[in-house]
């Protein structure tokens, strides 16, 4: 949902902006009467099929590390969405240099353009992953920070984090913005560094900076067939080939599956109210349907839906994973009054027909 904030005709520079995420705020951005600037690498992990530009609509095609072409993509840009980045957990530590130059490096480079050009409006695609594990309760200890998982444990098909100080079963709640961040993995890693550049930029020269904290993404549009992909894209990949999808662990880890067109409203909503906070600012919010459901529950819809074959649980896990995070979005709500519209059924019954990109 978009609320109904005030604001006049906007030009927003969209960096990513003709990937899965990028190319629905473009959109929204243009249901709202404002114009997208796209800025994009057309990387081949992300854009197999290179798209066309629809008739009209600027173009650039260029690294957001290069930094002569963002300075020339700023020139009469009012505020800036930045899509642009390596998403998941990639195949290997090998990832971690192509992670760090995309993502951070990136940030860095178009922040000090924006610096330059005097651009001081920022929303930036921040990540759940930030907070590693979610929120835990243990009814002896209370809220308690479970560590990473052992490999032992996860070989033994103990995927479950235990409380750190009495070994005790763990209750999973919803993580809210003030929670500790603890990233577990170089992608993690990235997307929390990119928030400490954008608060430094925004400290330094009297910016306005948003984070929307995404939690698992998915709808038309996501890329099939890549490693960089969510697991809502495996599935349907998976479906697509006849094949069965492969649920790791035991398929009970909890996420937030929240619909693309959901969180490009949210884009555009905290692009319109930028204006209305303090120079210097910078503000993280969940970016979730606050409706907690399964790997195994989502990818047993998505099968029903698309009419099979059913999912097979495989035990696998990647070290880098968490089990449980799922967000709290209230300050959103509240402060921005986003409401989400795409429930998981609904959601999930749509995307198990809807194209997928090449």
């Amino acid at each position: 949902m978009i609320g109904a904030h005030s604001v006049g005709r906007m030009r927003v520079l969209v960096t990513g902006g003709a990937g899965f995420i990028g190319s629905h705020v473009v959109e929204a951005l243009a249901d709202r009467g404002h114009e997208a600037v796209v800025y994009d690498a057309l990387l081949p992990s992300a854009h197999a099929d290179r798209p066309r530009p629809p008739a009209g609509q600027r173009w650039i095609d260029a690294d957001v590390r290069d930094r002569d072409a963002v300075r020339d993509a700023l020139r009469e840009v009012d505020a800036v969405c930045h899509q642009a980045a390596m998403v998941g957990l990639g195949k290997d530590f090998a990832d971690a240099p192509a992670y760090v130059g995309c993502n951070d490096l990136g940030t860095a480079v178009l922040l000090a353009a924006m610096a330059e050009a005097g651009v001081r409006e920022l929303v930036l695609a921040g990540s759940m992953v930030v907070y590693g594990e979610g929120r835990y309760e243990c009814a002896r200890h209370g809220v308690v920070r479970p560590g990473p998982r052992a490999a032992a444990d996860m070989d033994a098909g103990r995927f479950e984090p235990r409380c750190p100080d009495c070994g005790a079963e763990l209750g999973p709640g919803l993580v809210g913005e003030d929670a500790p961040v603890d990233p577990r993995n170089v992608y993690a890693s990235t997307k929390l560094a990119q928030e400490h550049l954008a608060a430094a930029w925004a400290r330094a020269c009297g910016g306005r900076a948003v984070s929307l904290r995404y939690h698992n993404v998915y709808g038309p549009g996501m890329p099939r067939d890549t490693p960089y992909a969510g697991v809502a894209s495996f599935f349907r990949s998976s479906l697509e080939r006849g094949e069965p999808p492969q649920v790791f662990e035991d398929g009970r880890q909890r996420r937030d599956f929240v619909h693309v067109r959901d969180v490009a409203a949210a884009n555009v909503l905290a692009l319109e109210a930028l204006r209305e906070r303090e120079a210097g600012a910078f503000t993280a919010y969940n970016t979730g349907s606050g409706e907690p459901h399964t790997v195994g529950e989502m990818a047993h819809r998505l099968a029903e839906a698309f009419g099979g074959p059913a999912p097979q649980v495989t035990g696998e896990y990647r070290l880098g994973d968490v089990r449980h995070v799922t967000a709290d979005s209230g300050r959103l709500r509240a402060e921005l009054g986003w409401r989400p519209e795409v429930g998981f059924a609904e959601g999930m019954t749509s995307f198990a027909e809807a194209p997928l990109r090449g």
